[in-house]
């Protein structure tokens, strides 16, 4: 399995939940695609559920909070950040694997009524993103593309 890049201090003696998941940057003149939740902004996708692909995690993840269908374009790489969720009250380690992708066809309605898709400039992604990790297969996008 690919080597994660670590970001977050990972505590010594604590116990984490580990959540895999897959995210997808998704890049259309220089502005990038994120989702707005009541939590923060965040890179569409997210976690694995039962016996579900990255790939097919990824597919429907996005279509559950852009609405949008999408094409899996290339695979950027694997990153891990550990953190103390408010959310869940617990210290996660995300583990995240991340993909470029690009949008098909017409948006649908969006399942997560909470969710909002936003397109944000690459200059203020690292600003804007919760999680540095995502930050970071942001510029790793980019740079496969320079």
């Amino acid at each position: 399995m690919e080597e994660a890049r670590i970001f977050g201090d990972r505590l010594e003696h604590v116990h984490y939940i580990v959540r895999q998941g897959a995210y997808a940057v998704i890049i259309n003149d220089g502005m990038v695609a994120v989702v707005k939740t009541p939590t923060g902004y965040f890179l569409p996708g997210g976690g694995l559920e039962g016996t579900e692909t990255l790939e097919s995690c990824l597919k429907r993840e996005v279509f559950e909070e852009t609405g949008y269908n999408i094409r899996i374009l290339q695979f950027i790489g694997r990153a891990q950040k550990y953190f103390y969720s408010t959310a869940f009250h617990d210290y996660m380690a995300s583990d995240g694997f991340f993909y470029i992708a690009e949008i098909t066809g017409e948006q649908h309605s969006v399942f997560e009524k909470d969710h909002e898709l936003l397109w944000i400039p690459r200059k203020d992604i690292s600003k804007v993103l919760l999680h540095e990790h995502q930050a970071w297969a942001v510029e790793e996008a980019f740079r496969l593309f320079e």
